[in-house]
């Protein structure tokens, strides 16, 4: 009974982090509502886009008297600003960014008019939107699952721990393996596909994904080295799973790959 609830709390914290994860990544679409006029205004702006197509930005807008436009510039750079009108589709105020090549950005900002009056959805910043090639779904989607694994096993093993009649010894090995397998393998992989490096951490880069990833994965090897000879080493093991779990409250892809122009 008492294994059957760590492997519950771990699945509830692995999928509560995965919700953080999702909320606070710079990659994932800047989400929000604005007042204008008599309408309230919910958006979501996306900042990843592929660099196969234009990247197209949709608001939904029913009163028919709002107009805008979106202004963009190349990221980190002192370009002029380029306007695009916002061309209503029905409920919907849209325009497109023009693609850009792989680990590029561009810097915009989605302005809505009515009765004269302005008003930049993002407010003063910028929404900064990065681009990237295609990655093959068949490699994408066995990394997620490796790493969402990794952190479910390291969870566990982490409960495991705290129990003083608990070996977490077997759970440490299939975490470091896994976090091997989805951080080292198959991640490299996705990055090679998505921005043409395999590895932009240290030491080439500062790339906090990769090196929130090789820290996690040597605190594991540690806590399996301490606890060679069958040992339970449960205080190591405590240790590399908290240690994974604050690493991971890093946003993913903060600091991720990128090109300047």
């Amino acid at each position: 009974m008492k294994k059957l609830a760590f492997w519950l709390v771990a699945i509830l914290v692995t999928l509560a982090l995965l919700v953080y994860q999702r909320m606070t990544g710079p990659t994932y679409p800047l989400q929000g509502k604005v007042a204008i006029g008599e309408s309230l205004i919910k958006f979501k702006l996306a900042r990843s886009a592929e660099t196969t197509n234009d990247c197209q930005i949709a608001v939904r807008v029913l009163d028919q008297r709002i107009t805008g436009h979106l202004i963009y510039k190349r990221f980190k750079t002192d370009d002029p600003w380029q306007e695009v009108p916002l061309e209503r589709r029905e409920d919907l105020l849209i325009a497109s960014l023009p693609k850009q090549p792989s680990a590029k950005k561009l810097a915009y900002k989605v302005i809505l008019t009515s009765q004269e009056k302005e008003i930049s959805l993002s407010g003063e910043r910028t929404v900064n939107i990065r681009f990237r090639d295609p990655v093959p779904a068949g490699l994408l989607i066995p990394h997620i699952i490796v790493m969402f694994l990794a952190f479910l096993f390291s969870i566990r093993a982490g409960l495991e721990a705290l129990d003083p009649k608990g070996n977490p010894r077997k759970l440490a090995l299939w975490t470091t393996v896994l976090l091997f397998i989805g951080g080292m393998i198959l991640g490299p992989l996705v990055q090679k596909f998505a921005f043409g490096i395999f590895w932009s951490g240290f030491p080439f880069g500062h790339d906090l994904t990769d090196n929130k990833t090789i820290i996690a994965l040597i605190g594991w090897i540690v806590a399996l080295i301490a606890g060679r000879g069958g040992k339970p080493s449960r205080w190591w093991v405590f240790a590399a799973s908290v240690l994974l779990l604050a690493v991971y409250f890093i946003p993913h892809s903060l600091l991720g790959s990128g090109s300047d122009f």
